[in-house]
């Protein structure tokens, strides 16, 4: 069974930081472009960062810029989310997605989801 689980929300303070978990189970991750998407309350979902299968990176949130990062561990078939200086707007639930094509925010392009890990951030 091919799974994704996400890991490491929780509650922040503003300027805080939180590190968010995609897990693969039943395929390597090293194999596909992964995002992350986001959905706040009342909202579309929304895509915020993939990393390509070469270790690239799109960034589809210019609020974020400078703050969140993307990146890979295939020893641990895991791929992160690095959030920094995290401000209210960016409570979400924060989803991580997988394609075996080339990055992408259209929600359809992607194959597998995981469940959704919340995010809040608020003093």
């Amino acid at each position: 069974q091919l799974q994704l689980v996400e890991s490491g929300g929780g509650l922040a303070q503003p300027g805080g930081s939180l590190r968010l978990s995609c897990a693969g189970s039943g395929f390597t991750l090293d194999y596909y472009s992964i995002g992350w998407f986001r959905q706040a309350p009342g909202k579309g979902r929304e895509g915020v960062l993939c990393i390509g299968t070469a270790g690239g990176f799109i960034n589809y949130v210019d609020s974020v810029k400078g703050r969140f990062t993307i990146s890979r561990d295939g020893a641990k078939n895991t791929v992160y989310l690095q959030m920094n200086s995290l401000e209210p707007d960016d409570t979400a639930v924060y989803y991580c997605a997988a394609t075996g094509g080339v990055c992408s925010q259209f929600l359809t392009h992607y194959d597998y989801w995981g469940q959704g890990t919340q995010v809040t951030v608020s003093s």
